[in-house]
């Protein structure tokens, strides 16, 4: 089982399922919502499950993706997008370590900001994808 939290503890969550390797988001809603990009895992939102959430909200800029976060301490926590509504992502750190993760790729490089050099050791794709790398 998989564990995390806010960095406050305001809100804490555990994971049942299977997780995702990390994909880095660098699309400018996740630049804009996280102050950089995005490192995500996933995992199925019937797998997710809160022991303390008072504190979580959620912002949803056009009803169509939406971005969770502590209201407490301001931590981004999770993504989720309307099109995988059965599907939740979860900041990759804030996952308790050791999370067994890798890396996998980095997406929405096109919009990556100038003073970030983006990691070429792994696959680097210039928009989304069309959902092939959820391996869930």
């Amino acid at each position: 089982m998989t564990t995390g939290r806010c960095l406050c503890g305001s809100v804490q969550y555990r994971v049942t399922g299977p997780l995702r390797d990390v994909i880095n988001c660098h699309c400018w809603r996740c630049r804009r919502h996280t102050g950089h990009f995005l490192a995500a895992t996933q995992c199925m939102l019937d797998d997710l499950h809160f022991d303390s959430m008072e504190w979580l909200r959620w912002y949803s800029p056009d009803g169509e993706v939406g971005y969770g976060f502590c209201e407490e301490c301001g931590s981004t926590l999770f993504w989720r997008c309307g099109e995988r509504a059965d599907k939740i992502s979860i900041a990759a750190g804030t996952i308790d370590t050791p999370t067994g993760l890798t890396t996998q790729a980095s997406i929405w490089t096109l919009d990556a900001s100038d003073y970030h050099a983006i990691d070429r050791s792994i696959p680097s794709h210039p928009f989304g994808t069309d959902g092939s790398l959820d391996s869930l």
